[in-house]
């Protein structure tokens, strides 16, 4: 996965300095809503004769009414849908004599995908947020970088306070540093801080699963190891791989009921770094290895075998500081990512 600037900018919106609910927020809303019906009304993909009703569509997409409205009257013009004697427009065309087919407007009946959100709600900050972490999570596997905080305002179009806001949240993660009156730096990610991340994971995680496991449902562990039996041989996602990791080394240690330890825990990102780099930038399946430790620890967590699923999951840490700190080489010999203009080598 190489990060140009182009397609990093494009994960972001353009303008961000509008508050929601204004003209522009709700012109992006209703240009996806509207290319969304476009293209399942082209496709011919509902029958003639449904009737699009503003309140169902706007709790379909998760958005008020007001974009949804605009998009059906832009529909219309197109020719695409037209007006009746009911409430709404009616899939078909203007003067067509089509009998009104009222059902439920779901997301099934529009060939749309259940776990898909159609409209990206998030904040601008949420987003430019998001997009920061995958750009400091590259940078800090290839070396050390400055961020530039005026430039990056300028590359999000929005303020220095929401880049500054959104580098501090990423310095609770690890990813970014800050002296007082310095720069932000991020990098470089080191084997010997790799295996200091390690270290501190396999003392902390094997207690915690411990505490954890009489806590966790036996119905999420059995889907857990449903999910992963599916991904072997597969090239995961950048989603599913980190919920993969999430899965196992967050979520099952939560019900441990130590806060402080899960803050440190949640600092300690750079094993997931590493492993996500590495398989986006050679899109390659995940190794069965990996998926097969995760699925000995869920089984014996079932089994409801406390200190064995605590001595599988230090194995399976063990077993990936080695991978880690393999893939580490790997990525040192590749060529360096493009990068945004605000990321400048320090």
């Amino acid at each position: 996965m190489y990060l140009d600037e182009n397609s990093i900018s494009d994960m972001t919106m353009q303008t961000t300095s509008v508050p929601a609910g204004t003209e522009e927020t709700s012109t992006a809303r209703y240009e996806v809503i509207r290319q969304v019906l476009h293209n399942i009304l082209v496709q011919k993909r509902i029958p003639q004769g449904l009737v699009l009703l503003e309140g169902p569509l706007a709790q379909l997409f998760g958005t008020s009414r007001v974009p949804v409205r605009r998009a059906l009257s832009l529909l219309h013009d197109a020719g695409l849908i037209a007006r009746f004697e009911g409430r709404g427009f009616i899939v078909a065309q203007d003067e067509q004599e089509v009998e009104p087919l009222r059902i439920a407007l779901t997301r099934e009946l529009l060939g749309l995908d259940e776990e898909q959100e159609l409209v990206d709600t998030r904040s601008s900050g949420e987003k430019v947020l998001e997009n920061l972490q995958l750009v400091l999570s590259t940078a800090m596997v290839f070396g050390c970088y400055l961020v530039n905080e005026q430039k990056a305002a300028q590359h999000y179009n929005i303020s220095r306070s929401v880049v500054r806001e959104s580098l501090m949240r990423l310095r609770d993660k690890g990813l970014v540093e800050k002296e007082p009156y310095s720069q932000w730096l991020t990098g470089p990610l080191t084997a010997r801080e790799i295996a200091d991340h390690f270290e501190i994971r396999t003392s902390l995680e094997p207690t915690a699963l411990r505490k954890a496991g009489k806590h966790l449902p036996v119905d999420w562990l059995e889907s857990l190891l449903d999910k992963i039996r599916k991904y072997k041989g597969k090239q995961l996602t950048t989603a599913e791989l980190d919920g993969l990791e999430e899965d196992l080394h967050i979520r099952c240690l939560e019900p441990a009921g130590n806060k402080l330890m899960m803050q440190i825990l949640q600092q300690n990102q750079s094993p997931f770094i590493v492993t996500r780099i590495f398989y986006d930038l050679l899109s390659i399946p995940v190794e069965t290895a990996m998926l097969e430790e995760h699925c000995l620890v869920y089984e014996m967590l079932l089994k409801g075998n406390w200190e064995l699923a605590a001595a599988c999951l230090r194995d399976h840490l063990e077993r990936a500081q080695a991978r880690t700190l393999q893939r580490l080489k790997v990525l040192s010999v590749l060529p360096v990512p493009e990068l945004p203009s605000f990321m400048e080598p320090h």
